[in-house]
């Protein structure tokens, strides 16, 4: 009887779990030695993990700029095109608007902030930083690239979306005449794609080396000062993913939520491991045509889109470390500054 090969899921599993309890047993058992911090910790597992990163960020530039030239250029009318924008544009932005509010309920209903003294924390001004922020005009005015090598080199995904989505555009407008042109980035594509899976073969390795570092340099103890915060982001992280998302999985779609989570597990894994959204581009397409049947010609548009501007994640982060800091240093937060917050992280 042929044994079964284990799957890509499967092994990205393993590779978390295993590299979880070797880094617990490397922070716990091992003594410190040059060897263990040097070799191992800051050595293996620190080059290959982050030897994975830098190859799934090399494959984003180009897999995001043609995918969506492909996918503007298949989907062709500009009507059908600008309908599923706006419509994605609003989920996102609606969704994000749910997450802070969600973020900010639970905050302020755990207190995270509460009994903490920082009388102690003493601001000077060596310590203090400002940060120069665009406005919203400036903020629109930079999606539109004026250099977009500049904007490829640099990874400015807007200014990438916005580019790809008019060449798209144009190439499925002018049909016959650019077919040569067409060509190169329909099998531009597919080659992205195929390194993509490549790279992905050694996902396993690499998230175990990732997963393995951070546990290994990070005991159980470091977590307790920052419990209840932490505790606040994974409750509202909870509510916003398997309440807030499935809920409209199940209204807008009719699919049952629990085999979503089943065939797209391999994609939530990857992100858990790497923290960040962009590397989970090539995966997330891939996932959503073979197991859930998603178009690539909408997929390779709203993915990417979604990475770059649907940061939920984030938005429950700073929503709850708002309300955390606000309690820490007893600054009374009313419900118009919550709203104000709301409101403000929705225009970012």
């Amino acid at each position: 009887m042929e044994k079964k090969k284990l799957g890509l899921t499967t092994k990205i599993f393993i590779g978390l779990i295993a590299g979880a309890i070797f880094g617990i047993l490397l922070n716990y058992i091992v003594p410190q030695s040059a060897f263990k911090e040097e070799i191992i910790i800051n050595g293996i597992l620190y080059v290959i993990g982050q030897g994975f990163i830098r190859l799934m960020q090399m494959l984003v530039v180009p897999l995001v700029f043609c995918s969506l030239v492909c996918g503007s250029m298949s989907i062709g009318d500009t009507k059908k095109l600008g309908t599923i924008g706006v419509k994605t544009l609003l989920f996102y932005l609606a969704t994000t608007a749910i997450a802070i509010s969600v973020a900010l309920a639970i905050a302020n209903l755990i207190n995270p902030g509460t009994g903490l003294d920082m009388s102690s924390v003493t601001a000077t001004t060596s310590a203090v930083t400002t940060t120069e922020t665009a406005s919203f005009v400036d903020t629109l005015l930079n999606i539109i690239p004026t250099n977009i090598f500049q904007g490829l080199a640099s990874g400015t995904m807007l200014q990438i979306i916005f580019f790809a989505l008019l060449l798209g555009i144009i190439i499925a407008k002018l049909g016959d005449r650019v077919e040569i042109v067409g060509n190169f980035f329909s099998q531009f594509n597919d080659i992205m794609m195929e390194m993509t899976m490549i790279v992905m073969k050694v996902a396993p390795v690499g998230v175990f080396c990732l997963i393995g570092k951070t546990f290994a340099g990070i005991g159980f103890e470091a977590f307790l000062p920052m419990l209840k915060y932490m505790l606040g982001v994974f409750l509202a992280l909870g509510v916003q993913c398997f309440i807030v998302y499935l809920g409209l999985l199940k209204l807008f779609t009719g699919l049952n939520p629990i085999i979503f989570i089943k065939n797209f597990f391999p994609v939530m894994a990857f992100a858990f491991s790497t923290a960040t959204s962009n590397a989970t581009i090539p995966l997330s397409i891939d996932t959503l045509a073979k197991k859930m049947g998603v178009s690539k010609r909408v997929s390779s548009f709203t993915i990417p889109l979604g990475a770059t501007i649907n940061m939920d994640g984030t938005a429950i982060m700073q929503g709850v470390a708002v309300v955390f800091a606000a309690q820490a240093y007893g600054i009374l937060l009313t419900w118009t500054i919550l709203q104000l917050l709301v409101l403000l992280h929705w225009l970012q």
